[in-house]
């Protein structure tokens, strides 16, 4: 089924999409340098 987008909806949905690929490319880097702790780290800067 082919459906027409808005050109805004579309830029939304690719920097989505960008953001997920850098999310887990700093995930990685995060997992790299906590190790086992990343979680835990990662939880901590949320909820400060």
């Amino acid at each position: 089924m082919h459906v027409a987008y808005d050109q805004e909806a579309l830029d939304l949905a690719q920097q989505i999409v960008e953001l997920d690929l850098k999310r887990d490319e700093c995930w990685e880097d995060l997992a790299e340098l906590a190790g086992d702790r990343a979680f835990e780290l990662l939880r901590f800067v949320q909820n400060r």
